[in-house]
């Protein structure tokens, strides 16, 4: 005698051994014998034997139609030998019996399991609403086949194009888009990433970079809601100064602005104004959370986009020729010493005499020319808009805050790497860039006269006001650094904590209100501390333990190392099209990290770039090299180098110029992956920027 039973969802069977009150010993035709519950047994019967038993049954079930068999099931529960007798005949045989019972199984949709071989009909609503179910998977299954083999021909889908970068990479893993690019992927052999660019879903490499960095951080578009600024509504007095601003010409963002006064008297005051937003924009205004969900200006080779719409901005940057609302600290030195003996804050109007941009008086206004006593008459030279005699104080101010801070650093600070500043020539600046304009890369030295006067006269305000809220007990938010010892990294936090790296015992950026939220916020509460004074902390937005102050810190240090990372990214596509306009296959290197496996990570001398090469065996750090370059990939912003020819050894110093973010951290690669989501493709990115 023969049996059937179920086991794990499969029907099995097959001869008996034995039997007890509640179980049966079965032999399988394996030879392997189990025992089974009696509960579990379906059916018992002599003939055909167990293997052509399930064969036959498989093959007579795919015979049933479901719906005839829907039509002729009773209503109540029943057997699966009951809808066998009523859809064959009343002498069902035992394939056929298994047969009924392999279809029904199969079909819960018609079905409904009530028990071992017992079912109960679906009600008509319930099996209409299943095919229509079955019905749309088939045409979606044909959807994924008909996109798939279109991606394989080179044409992308509409629907695909338009999730392109949800797909690479946040994708929804149950859509028929990302399935048919998979599938595509998979039939191909193709990396998706190849497959879509292959398919014309990636405009350019300029473009794929940019709309994901849309994607992951403006995801709504980078537009602004209709806003107006709000004018400031205290009167604030005149001040007696001349201000003046020093940036690039690029800058529309003019935060910061000096004056002095008492030249020549023997006690000098030197006013650091920044511009007062925070004097009319109020926490939690509509103006406030558009720049609490940006966080941060957005700065790229040829555009930004910024964290206040312009018409606000305007509204407040310290603009040549107007009396702007600024927040201005005004420093008591004595003249000849320059011993700081007091400073003051006040809420006041500025009048800005000048708006001084680096790329046009850096040549003119050198260290040789403001050390010289008259200064020499020179020919072709700009007007400034500045005296000789006040450059000349703001210099030497400089470089005694510099000193001085260097005197705590425990070591001097160096200024031996150039920036580099990027200029795209197109006829609009407004829109972002294509990615196939000529691009001009030129060399602005750190640490000139005009960049340290306005670097030290920001950090002397930072760290200023970041002691004087801390006396007064109002919190802000701090940029502190235990010491210089490598890994130890900078910190955000609302305690005022030492900044080893900078030098100073506290540091509160609070210079850029127009730019980084943070610095707005930390105005909030020197405004307060200003009009308040000793019981500043009641008046303050934000309290000791603020829960919105730690989320804030949180979210701009997350937003902050997105739009610098992309920012570095695109200085180095900017910097790989440079190598193709200009045909160069050649440059200069110095090694700086070897990474294993015969490469090498180098930084090359006239370009910001660095890359890794292979060919440096038996080199060591800071030897500088020729580097044959290779192939350039745009898409992963990398390119391959081979070095040629040793040129020279020597020290390669990898010290930060600022301090504020250490060198030593060149774990990072020369390029890492772009993260696609799909996990079938890793394509290096990364830009270390050192």
């Amino acid at each position: 005698m023969f049996l059937l039973f179920e086991e794990a969802g499969k029907f099995i069977a097959g001869r008996v051994l034995s039997e007890a009150e509640a179980s049966v010993q079965v032999e399988l035709d394996s030879g392997k014998r189990v025992k089974v519950k009696g509960a579990n047994v379906l059916l018992k019967f002599e003939k055909p034997a167990p293997a052509q038993l399930l064969a036959e049954a498989s093959l007579i079930s795919q015979s049933i139609e479901l719906d005839l068999a829907w039509e002729f099931a009773p209503e109540d529960e029943f057997g699966f030998a009951d809808v066998a007798r009523d859809y064959f005949n009343a002498d069902a045989s035992t394939v056929q019996q298994v047969g009924a019972l392999m279809r029904l199984f199969e079909a819960p949709h018609y079905f409904r399991r009530a028990g071992k071989g017992r079912f109960k009909k679906a009600s008509a609503e319930t099996v209409q609403l299943a095919l229509a179910g079955i019905e749309k998977k088939k045409q979606i299954l044909a959807q994924i086949e008909l996109w798939s083999q279109d991606l394989i021909k080179g044409e992308c889908p509409a629907p695909i194009k338009e999730q392109l970068y949800k797909i690479l990479f946040r994708p929804d893993k149950n859509a028929p888009e990302y399935k048919a690019v998979v599938e595509a992927s998979r039939a191909s052999q193709t990396a998706p990433l190849t497959l879509l660019q292959n398919a014309g879903a990636i405009a350019s490499a300029y473009d794929f970079h940019w709309q994901r960095f849309l994607f992951d951080n403006f995801p709504k578009g980078t537009g602004f809601p209709k806003l107006e600024a709000p004018a400031v509504a205290q009167e604030l007095t005149l001040a007696a100064v001349q201000a003046y601003s020093i940036d690039d010409s690029q800058t529309t963002e003019i935060d910061d602005a000096l004056s002095i006064q008492g030249l020549g008297t023997g006690t000098v005051v030197v006013g650091i104004h920044i511009a007062a937003p925070g004097l009319a924009i109020q926490p939690n205004s509509p103006i406030d959370q558009v720049g609490r969900s940006r966080l941060s200006t957005v700065y790229m080779p040829g555009y930004k986009i910024t964290m206040l719409p312009d018409e606000v901005v305007q509204g407040y940057t310290l603009a040549e020729g107007q009396a702007c609302p600024a927040v201005s600290l005004y420093v008591t030195l004595d003249e000849a010493t320059l011993v700081i003996q007091n400073s003051e804050t006040k809420l006041e109007r500025v009048p800005i005499a000048a708006n001084l941009r680096h790329d046009q008086l850096d040549q003119w206004v050198t260290q040789a020319w403001l050390e010289e006593s008259p200064p020499a008459v020179r020919e072709n030279e700009p007007q400034l808009g500045i005296t000789h005699a006040q450059l000349a104080f703001f210099w030497r101010l400089a470089q005694h805050l510099k000193a001085g801070r260097e005197v705590v650093r425990g070591k001097p600070e160096t200024f031996n790497r150039p920036d580099y500043n990027f200029r795209l020539v197109r006829p609009d600046s407004d829109l972002p860039p294509l990615g196939d304009e000529h691009v001009q890369i030129s060399v602005r030295q750190r640490g000139s006269p005009l960049d340290l006067i306005v670097a030290e006269a920001m950090i002397l305000a930072n760290s200023t006001w970041g002691q004087w809220l801390a006396s007064l007990g109002v919190p802000a938010i701090y940029r502190s650094q235990a010491s210089l010892s490598p890994g130890i990294k900078v910190r955000m936090g609302t305690k005022a904590l030492p900044h080893a790296g900078i030098g100073v015992p506290a540091y509160a950026w609070s210079t850029s209100p127009l730019r980084r939220y943070t610095d707005l916020v930390n105005q909030w509460q020197i405004i307060a501390c200003a009009q308040h004074g000793a019981t500043a902390a009641l008046a303050a937005p934000f309290k000791p333990k603020d829960a919105q102050m730690f989320a804030i810190i949180s979210a701009f240090e997350s937003a902050y190392t997105a739009y610098n990372g992309y920012q570095s990214g695109m200085e180095r596509f900017w910097t790989l099209q440079y190598l193709k306009q200009e045909n160069i296959t050649e440059v200069v290197a110095s090694l700086v990290k070897e990474m294993g496996g015969g490469s090498w990570l180098v930084r090359t001398d006239h370009l910001p770039l660095m890359l890794s090469v292979m060919g440096a065996a038996g080199l060591v750090r800071g030897d500088k090299v020729k580097v044959q370059l290779g192939s350039i990939d745009a898409m992963a912003l990398d390119v391959t180098g081979t070095v040629i020819e040793k040129i020279t050894s020597s020290d390669l110093n990898l010290e930060s110029a600022t301090g504020d973010e250490s060198l030593e951290d060149l774990e990072e690669a020369a390029s890492g992956p772009i993260a696609i989501a799909l996990n079938v493709n890793e394509t290096p990115a990364d830009d270390p920027s050192a």
